[in-house]
């Protein structure tokens, strides 16, 4: 028998709560309590970029390597990571933004897009969560991104492994050779190696992506070697 509008409206939302894991500190009524709005702590080195010369949107940078090392959110940062796939490369870096939140005590909450249908909405749950920072991992989510994200250009957010085509002043990336997928119907890279998603290098896009963020270097491509 089909369900009648009221109760998809009910599976809709059970939908919705189940696909919201929380971790991190905090608990689950809400984020931690601060004193203040976070901001960087540290000064990113020389070598990320050209005080001189500051990238321009949508462009790609390629900063030394560790000039972001010194750079970190102060207490109370809050940041929502939201996940489409499953495979290995995705899980890599979900397990490097959940290593990386807990080394600097970052307030952090998951959100599980489970299905295509769920990817758009995924985004908003985050949004409506009002965290300082989005992140996403996963191919799945760049498309939904672009949508998105020009809409909203009061969030930041943070693609890992992956960029959007055109990305507005609130989107920045971290990729490198071996990622690169870019989504609008332009498919795998021909350079797409999954095993170039490695811990380590999954560790160094979520830092370098957050110290561009906390600095205002946004609404680009931070390209890893």
């Amino acid at each position: 028998m089909p369900l009648s509008p009221t109760g998809l409206r009910g599976l809709a939302a059970l939908a919705s709560a189940a696909a919201l894991v929380l971790s991190g500190c905090g608990d689950d009524e809400g984020w931690p309590a601060r004193d203040a709005a976070p901001s960087a702590v540290g000064t990113l080195a020389a070598g990320f970029v050209d005080p001189s010369a500051p990238p321009t949107p949508e462009s790609t940078v390629t900063p030394s390597p560790g000039s972001w090392d010194d750079v970190r959110p102060s207490d109370g940062y809050r940041v929502v990571l939201v996940t489409s796939d499953d495979d290995a490369p995705t899980r890599t870096l979900v397990e490097a933004v959940e290593g990386w939140a807990e080394a600097e005590d970052v307030a952090l909450r998951t959100i599980e897009a489970d299905g295509s249908d769920r990817l758009v909405p995924s985004l908003t749950d985050a949004m409506d969560l009002a965290p300082d920072l989005i992140v996403t991992a996963g191919n799945d989510l760049v498309d939904p991104m672009a949508l998105v994200t020009a809409n909203h250009l009061d969030r930041q957010f943070l693609v890992l492994g992956a960029e959007v085509a055109e990305p507005t002043h609130n989107v920045t990336a971290t990729d490198w050779a071996g990622a690169s997928f870019r989504g609008e119907g332009l498919g795998m890279s021909s350079t797409y190696d999954a095993s170039s998603f490695t811990p380590e290098r999954a560790d160094r896009a979520i830092r370098a992506g957050v110290a561009a963020v906390l600095t205002g270097t946004t609404g680009i491509v931070i390209w890893l070697e």
